[in-house]
């Protein structure tokens, strides 16, 4: 079993270290996080350093995961993932086993598939992505680079998400349309027509049936 560094300490991480704990390809060797959390743990797995420790990190260790969440933006992610590239890292690809992705599908380098999620034949899943817990994409479905599809959230068939979008819990994005880059769709929001790029639509934004 090859060992793996986790790169962000906070509740995305706690939850991508029980998937990587079922998962069992890899044994986490410790996480990278705030100065502040240094020799401190979560869940029984050590602080080891910070951002500024990647380089010397990357000449020791191999593997590598970003593990800090996706909200409000992505940057600090892409950030990560550009550097860790740089820095000759491999970011594998993690799927819980309780997951079900179709041989049909392909899922991107760096991407986390978490507890339940679905990807169905012929969809496509870029790299740095988090298709989060319950989360569903359905066949014929692209979901480009640096994306968050959230828990419960559906993208329905032959529907594009580009990158750098958050897709909030619970939202429904109907089939065969586009979400335009940087945007961001809130919780529980029926999307029903196409959204152009930096779209923002907090749950309080939307008509009183929940839907755009």
């Amino acid at each position: 079993m090859e060992n793996i560094i986790l790169v962000g300490g906070g509740g995305h991480c706690a939850s991508c270290i029980d998937v990587i704990e079922q998962d069992g390809k890899f044994q986490i060797a410790g996480i990278v996080d705030m100065p502040d959390k240094l020799n401190t743990t979560l869940l029984g797995y050590p602080i080891i350093g910070s951002d500024t420790d990647l380089p010397q990190l990357t000449e020791n260790y191999r593997h590598f995961l970003i593990t800090l969440g996706q909200i409000k933006s992505p940057q600090r992610r892409i950030a990560l993932f550009e550097q860790l590239l740089q820095l000759g890292a491999q970011l594998p690809t993690i799927a819980s086993p309780n997951a079900y992705i179709s041989r049909h599908a392909k899922v991107g380098t760096g991407t986390i598939v978490m507890h339940n999620a679905l990807i169905n034949a012929g969809a496509k899943v870029g790299a740095n992505c988090i298709i989060n817990s319950c989360a569903l994409v359905e066949h014929d479905a692209t979901v480009e680079d640096h994306c968050h599809i959230s828990t419960g959230a559906i993208v329905n068939g032959g529907t594009q998400i580009a990158e750098k979008t958050f897709i909030g819990s619970n939202s429904v994005i109907r089939d065969n349309i586009r979400i335009g880059k940087s945007s961001l769709i809130g919780s529980g929001i029926r999307v029903m027509k196409e959204i152009p790029d930096n779209s923002f639509y907090p749950g309080e934004e939307i008509n009183k049936q929940g839907r755009i």
